[in-house]
């Protein structure tokens, strides 16, 4: 046995015109039980302080007369309002309608005309959505909404208004309030019985204004006209998935209807943010942080950047987590800036920038960057923002942490080279600041601010009053070579591991086979001091990518190795001791015998790495500041004097 109420449901309703079932609605607009029901006249279905109340008093009416079978709690979900939680019923009632059907074949049309990202939308959710389009119910009964400009008379004579200008001059009064209770006063005389006409009581629903929304920030069609003929379509609109069956939709069939065109070009869905444990971020459970407090610890670009490359900008949904801002604080903002503070330590106002370096590390990066600003630019035109960002994580990465960490010593070193490097560098980070402009808005501006010695200082100069770069060919060659640089690299620091040999450890000899490659002595350099090897040799033996690392260590390469550890201490401890790359100091050491032999045979190697003006064995007296170290199996102090 079903119960079914064609006036108190959508599906009862269908059901009802299939079977011819009776109508019967004896509820009231309010919720109340009206007087033809003759019992329970007056009383609310759902009262507001107890939603039980008249539940309990229809059970009450069937014991006292002897039909109740039984009784018992039944939980179960019902819908509720979502501002007051209120129990809501579903209600029959008369509505004004689109005829949407009517227009169907021509939305499916000028549909095919719209972009979107992601791309499976256009024929997915909003082309499914379209296909099964009915008539859409555009009147409700409330007060605050925009009334519908219909007046009606008794003998069914109807008039539509599409200005105040000619409802004025149709009822003769002046008007300057639209709201409902102002425009159900105006009546007019109807034309057909002379008669009185009124305006339909139903206010419009909040999607046809939505819809309206092109026209109307314009004033059109009273004005504007060449400013809305040469916006319309608009190039891009934003917003939520669910927006698919809601503003999306209304835009494109007012637009559809009236201009016979699609409302906007291209358009970005996005998903839902949720709470981290996937459940919907709710004011009332405070399941998420509070947002100021996420910016002030990670700065607004980091969320920025965190929302942007996630898949939320692919209309799926994201359980949003702190620890995935402060990666992208640590993987972009932080890594670039040490990046320019780096570059600022031997910069001077007066570089250069340039793109035109022999320098392979600068021919490398320089290409690296236009390879970014392709790949940036083609994923922005196909406004796929996780794809146009996610490159950006990848390029500052290289940038820090092959590019600048090969480069040190140009850096450091006087001569034409460190002028190449600094131009080079200057280059980059000027083209990257604007290149993740629209990404990371505030480091962008201080970061080109800074490398173009503006310093905020010039109000008319901004980095978001740049031109996008214009895109050029990329260098290829440079790209691959350096690639097998890397991967060579990679193979030969994977067999250190398996013989357990420290990175700062010299070795002899790697032997690279490598075929269809020509790598000129300057990228055998950079494969022999990464993997740090005295020499490269390279073969044309096989077909694959193959390395052979000579894991011999002799007392000179072990000696060598002693140095570099050696040096790596001393340098670690100037740091704990707050020394600049401008102090000099002389060094002071107490090591064994063992390590100061060693120390002893390459002083003038280990005062240059160290920016050390002399270096004393023994005591440590002298010594303003000092640490203890270990190197090895060795346990000894180090200590400076400026």
């Amino acid at each position: 046995m079903v119960h079914i109420a064609p006036a108190f449901g959508e599906d009862d309703m269908n059901l009802g015109k299939q079977h011819n079932l009776p109508f019967v609605q004896h509820v009231n607009m309010d919720g109340s039980i009206r007087l033809e029901a003759t019992d329970f006249v007056g009383l609310n279905v759902k009262p507001k302080d107890d939603h039980m109340a008249t539940d309990v008093e229809i059970i009450k009416y069937l014991a006292g007369h002897g039909l109740l079978f039984s009784k018992a709690k039944y939980e179960h979900s019902y819908p509720h309002c979502w501002r007051c939680d209120t129990p809501l019923i579903n209600y029959a009632t008369s509505s004004w309608f689109v005829n949407v059907t009517k227009i169907k074949a021509n939305l499916l049309d000028t549909a095919q005309n719209i972009n979107w990202s992601p791309a499976y939308m256009k024929e997915g959710r909003f082309g499914n959505w379209l296909e099964g389009a009915r008539d859409w119910s555009i009147s409700r009964q409330r007060f605050w909404a925009s009334v519908i400009p219909i007046w009606r008379c008794d003998c069914g004579e109807l008039k539509v208004f599409g200005s105040v200008a000619d409802l004025q001059t149709a009822s003769g009064q002046t008007i300057t309030d639209l709201h409902k209770d102002a425009m159900d006063l105006i009546t007019l005389p109807c034309p057909k019985c002379q008669g009185t006409m009124q305006r339909v009581p139903d206010v419009l629903d909040c999607w046809f204004e939505s819809g309206s929304m092109p026209y109307a920030q314009k004033h059109y069609p009273f004005a504007n006209k060449d400013k809305f003929d040469s916006n319309f379509p608009a190039q891009f609109i934003a917003e939520g998935v669910d927006q698919t069956r809601a503003w999306f939709y209304y835009l494109h069939v007012i637009a559809t209807a009236i201009k016979n065109s699609q409302a906007f070009d291209n358009v970005i869905a996005n998903g839902i943010v949720l709470a981290k444990d996937g459940k919907k971020m709710s004011k009332k459970l405070q399941n998420y942080p509070d947002p100021n407090a996420v910016i002030d610890r990670y700065t607004a670009d980091a969320l920025r950047m965190y929302l942007l490359s996630s898949p939320v900008m692919q209309a799926e949904n994201l359980n949003f987590v702190e620890v995935g801002v402060a990666e992208h604080l640590r993987k972009n903002l932080m890594l670039l800036w040490n990046v320019y503070k780096f570059y600022a330590m031997y910069a001077q106002p007066t570089v250069v920038a340039r793109a035109n370096s022999q320098n392979i590390l600068d021919q490398w990066i320089i290409a690296r960057w236009h390879q970014l600003l392709a790949e940036v630019t083609e994923q922005m035109k196909q406004y796929n923002l996780p794809k146009a960002t996610r490159p950006i994580t990848e390029f500052i990465n290289d940038l820090s942490t092959w590019y600048v960490r090969r480069s040190r010593d140009r850096f450091k070193e006087e001569g034409t080279d460190k002028e190449a490097a600094l131009a080079t560098t200057k280059y980059v980070l000027d083209g990257l600041a604007k290149i993740i402009a629209p990404f990371m808005p505030f480091m962008s501006e201080n970061l080109w601010q800074e490398v173009n010695n503006h310093h905020l200082q010039n109000n008319e100069a901004s980095v978001h009053l740049q031109a996008w770069p214009q895109t050029e060919t990329v260098d290829q060659t440079a790209l691959t070579k350096m690639a097998t640089v890397r991967k060579i690299v990679e193979m030969a620091l994977a067999k250190r591991d398996e013989a357990k040999i420290k990175v700062r450890q010299p070795l002899a000899k790697l032997t690279v086979d490598l075929t269809n490659l020509d790598l000129s002595a300057d990228y055998q350099q950079v494969i022999a001091d990464e993997v740090n090897v005295k020499v490269v040799e390279i073969l044309s033996a096989s077909q694959e990518l193959m390395v052979i690392l000579d894991t011999t260590l002799t007392s000179e390469l072990q000696a060598e190795g002693l140095k570099r550890e050696f040096v790596r201490l001393v340098n670690m401890v100037r740091k704990a001791a707050d020394l600049t790359i401008q102090d000099k100091v002389i060094l002071y050491h107490n090591a064994p015998a063992e390590v100061a032999k060693v120390i002893e045979a390459m002083q003038q190697e280990i005062m240059a790495d160290t920016m050390s003006s002399n270096i004393v064995a023994g005591s440590l007296e002298q010594a303003t500041f000092s640490q203890e170290v270990k190197l090895n199996e060795y346990k000894f102090n180090l200590g400076f004097k400026k």
